[in-house]
């Protein structure tokens, strides 16, 4: 309830990116929380914004860990800075059994999920 409430709170405003018809903001599973934003200067306002929200609940981010991706078709790095440290950029992420790549392609998704099953079917 701590984190849904901090997102709530960091997430006011923020409503310009639409998935499947929806507006969507932000990934969350367990303890992990994922911006999403059409535009670099938007993410960097949320991601700003959660670590002054985050303080006021006694949290702080991890700018070691804490990774970005840009999904595009000319994926680019972004400039985002956390304390005068740069996040680093990632040309993929692996969450929950799910690739995300740069370049929008499936094709790691595919191979990954193909290989998984394998490995289960021959269990």
């Amino acid at each position: 309830m701590y984190s849904e409430h901090l997102t709530k709170e960091v997430l006011e405003g923020f409503e310009d990116l639409k998935v499947g018809g929806q507006v969507s903001c932000t990934v969350k599973c367990a303890y992990d929380f994922v911006p999403l934003a059409k535009e670099e200067t938007v993410l960097s306002s949320m991601t700003v914004r959660l670590i002054k929200i985050g303080r006021c609940y006694g949290m702080q981010m991890n700018v070691e860990t804490t990774k970005v991706l840009r999904i595009s078709r000319q994926p680019s790095p972004i400039q985002i800075m956390i304390d005068q440290k740069q996040l680093k950029n990632v040309e993929y992420s692996s969450y929950l059994g799910s690739v995300m790549i740069n370049n929008i392609r499936c094709t790691c998704e595919i191979i990954s999920r193909i290989t998984m099953e394998k490995q289960y079917s021959t269990i």
